[in-house]
């Protein structure tokens, strides 16, 4: 299976602005922000969505989500509040069959989304 772009960058194939690094998990701002912070959080395991994932990732989905209160408060987000996101297939919007996790904040998030 040839390998995702995500886990091209998280293999230090592809050049990104890592903000946070360890051995389950790699996060980098998005080239295309959506807010002016918009980074994305990614499992060095390529589970292709949420919906793939299976009972032996519980672990590193857990991991993932105590990384993105990490992350958040490190990047100063997490005294006006952030957006956490995940598309799970084409018509959510998902450009990366990698299972990869949104945080945005830096303005005023509007709901309902999209």
């Amino acid at each position: 299976m040839e390998k995702t772009l995500f886990q091209k960058i998280a293999d230090g194939e592809i050049p990104a602005t890592i903000v946070y690094s360890d051995d389950r998990c790699v996060c980098f701002r998005d080239i295309q922000p959506q807010a002016p912070s918009h980074l994305l959080l990614v499992p060095r395991k390529p589970i292709p969505r949420i919906e793939k994932a299976e009972e032996e990732d519980a672990g590193l989905l857990g991991h993932l989500m105590l990384c993105v209160g990490r992350i958040a408060r490190q990047e100063g987000l997490d005294e006006e509040g952030f957006r956490v996101v995940m598309n799970n297939g084409p018509a959510a919007g998902e450009a990366v069959p990698h299972l990869h996790i949104h945080i945005l904040g830096g303005r005023s998030l509007q709901w309902p989304p999209g």
